[in-house]
């Protein structure tokens, strides 16, 4: 077996310097853009207002220095805890505060500033309102200068919290103009059953519970929210399984001969090809076997059992039948689920487990182009699992 060689000497130096490279990870040069150009306008946008509303006088600094890293945290990483509004504002407020007692009650303007910084960062975490340029903020209160001095607290107030507010505003437009969410508020998804368990995907392998056991041990500050940090390991499990499922796709376990109804015909025509095909769910279609809805055998049974809320006995078909003698008989399109859940046709097994788990669906039916080919059921999936499971114990099953 060829053994690769240890590095030449020279190259020790070079590669210990590599290391010391953080790795941000592959980020686009539209995003780079972007964000520059965010802090550009953030920056510009809060000088200018600020000194509309203070007057060019100069007896109020107009824009205070720790700004530019708060821009960076604001534009550069908006989903950071770290540059989420209350730690913009409450971060540099805090620090303003704690630096300008610092500054009063302390001669020494170094220990001033030190102090000033460590009481910050104590502050701020307790607040919850960590904000790295926060410290900048503490150490700018205490060594501003005269200008600074006579304005005592008010220093605080402007230009601390006027700019911080201003540039807040800026990233709050700025980031959601170009397709970033903020405040970077992960939305809760709803159980379908009502039930405080966990989505049915969230139930195997790692749980929020053991990340945040983990992350409890690890005893730092990671910059990445507790909740962004799961989605990410969950989708790397995905991808895995995506890798190791075979490259199953939708196409490959759909049913293709599939039963379908129409919006507008009625409940008995859909009653009627559910139980002559035994299934229990019918995509509805328009015009070119587009799928508009689907109807399933708890859509027909609350139809008929609900009482005076059904089309059945709706006031409308009370007054047709006042005119006509007869109540019309209500349609699919009344009662189906619409629009419904589709998964495309190349849409890969690692994909269709957590949608129609996470969601609660049994059926799903599977588009190309737009146009219904084919359904799939949780019975499906279940097979193509065991299927894949029980092909990658045979080979250990045989050299056994």
């Amino acid at each position: 077996m060829k053994q690769e060689r240890p590095p030449p000497p020279d190259a020790l130096p070079k590669l210990q310097i590599v290391r010391l490279i953080p790795n941000l990870g592959e980020v686009s040069y539209r995003e780079r853009l972007r964000s520059s150009c965010g802090a550009l306008l953030g920056i510009l946008l809060t000088a200018f207002v600020t000194r509309l509303i203070l007057g060019a006088s100069g007896d109020v600094p107009m824009l205070i220095a720790p700004m530019g890293a708060s821009a960076v945290l604001l534009f550069g990483v908006p989903s950071s805890p770290l540059a989420q509004p209350w730690s913009i504002i409450g971060g540099n407020g805090t620090a303003a505060l704690i630096g300008i007692t610092c500054r009063l009650l302390i001669p020494d303007p170094f220990v001033a500033a030190s102090m000033a910084v460590c009481l910050s960062i104590g502050a701020m975490f307790f607040l919850r309102c960590l904000h790295p340029p926060g410290g900048a903020v503490a150490i700018t209160a205490v060594l501003a200068g005269p200008a600074a001095q006579d304005l005592g607290y008010v220093f605080a107030l402007a230009p601390v919290l006027m700019n911080s507010g201003l540039l807040l505003v800026v990233a709050l437009a700025y980031n959601n103009l170009t397709g970033h969410r903020y405040p970077h508020l992960r939305p809760q998804a709803a159980s379908p059953h009502k039930t405080s368990d966990p989505a049915p995907s969230e139930r195997v392998g790692f749980t929020l519970a053991d990340l945040d056991e983990v992350l409890s041990r690890y005893d730092e500050v990671v910059d990445v929210d507790r909740n962004d940090l799961a989605e990410l390991l969950w989708a790397a499990e995905l991808r895995a399984y995506r890798r190791r499922s075979g490259g199953l796709v939708a196409a490959d376990i759909m049913s293709r001969d599939v039963a379908t109804v129409c919006a507008s015909a009625e409940l008995g025509e859909a009653r009627r090809l559910l139980r002559s095909h035994r299934i229990k769910a019918l995509p509805v279609i328009g015009e070119g076997r587009r799928v508009v809805g689907i109807v399933t055998q708890t859509d027909l049974l609350e139809a008929f059992v609900s009482g005076p809320a059904t089309p059945i006995a709706s006031a409308g078909a009370q007054r047709f039948k006042g005119r006509w003698g007869r109540v019309p008989a209500p349609t699919v399109g009344a009662i189906m689920t619409a629009p419904a859940h589709c998964a495309e046709a190349d849409a890969t097994l690692a994909e269709l487990v957590p949608l129609m788990a996470d969601a609660g669906l049994h059926h799903m039916p599977v588009v190309s182009g737009g146009r219904l080919v084919g359904i799939v059921t949780q019975s499906d999936v279940i097979a193509a699992l065991f299927r894949g499971a029980a092909a990658r114990e045979e080979p250990v099953a045989l050299a056994g």
